[in-house]
């Protein structure tokens, strides 16, 4: 193919090839989805909804992109790990994480009606990306249980939080004072002593997130 005096410009391209045997992980995050939740009136702490429609789309990534062994979600964010060996877009991490981050938007919009019927999508979702690799099959399972531990905090919290509002009657504000410098232990009490809500009774889906 002839070449043009322009061609130098491909110079100023960065190499980003990942690193060889090591696990590509693509991590997707929802940008400004705290307000996203609020302007489509996602129920509160969890809709089962959203988090089957966040589920939905992962599964498609993964359908366009065989390389993924395992897919890790909760809340408003996703984890793909690529196989060690993996040679899609000769590992470029660029290309992986808009291929992964443009695939998964576009099928959160093409899965929402799925799930959330005639309600309509009143504004573009958008989600934020990042690589990370990992050498060895311990930083993998450490990544993965990282990610999961952060999911059962942050579960844990937002339902005693939203049982204070939503039952106990609080205003929000009144809530989070009421929770500051509280343990694992102290939330579960208020939920059990104040609610009859036995935590480790909650959907896995919630306490736990979503594997594919």
């Amino acid at each position: 193919m002839a070449k043009s005096k322009f061609e130098y410009v491909r110079s100023f391209e960065t190499d980003d090839t990942c690193l060889r045997n090591c696990y590509i992980v693509v991590r997707l995050d929802g940008r400004n989805f705290h307000r996203f939740s609020e302007q489509h009136t996602f129920t509160k702490p969890n809709d089962d909804r959203a988090l089957g429609l966040m589920a939905r789309s992962a599964r498609s990534v993964m359908e366009e992109l065989e390389d993924i062994v395992i897919a890790y979600g909760q809340s408003d964010e996703f984890s793909f790990v690529f196989k060690r060996s993996s040679t899609w877009f000769k590992r470029r991490a660029s290309k992986l994480m808009t291929h992964v981050a443009s695939q998964f938007s576009s099928s959160y919009v093409f899965y929402w009606k799925e799930f959330f019927g005639e309600q309509p999508l009143l504004c573009p979702p958008s989600f934020d990306g990042r690589v990370v690799l990992y050498p060895s099959n311990r930083n993998l399972r450490d990544y993965l249980c990282w990610r999961q531990a952060d999911c059962h905090i942050n579960n844990l919290y937002n339902t005693v939080f939203w049982a204070l509002v939503q039952k106990g009657g609080l205003t929000t504000a009144q809530a989070d004072d009421r929770l500051k410098g509280t343990l694992a232990s102290d939330k579960n009490e208020i939920l059990f002593s104040e609610f009859d809500i036995n935590y480790n009774n909650e959907s896995a889906v919630h306490r736990k997130g979503t594997s594919l």
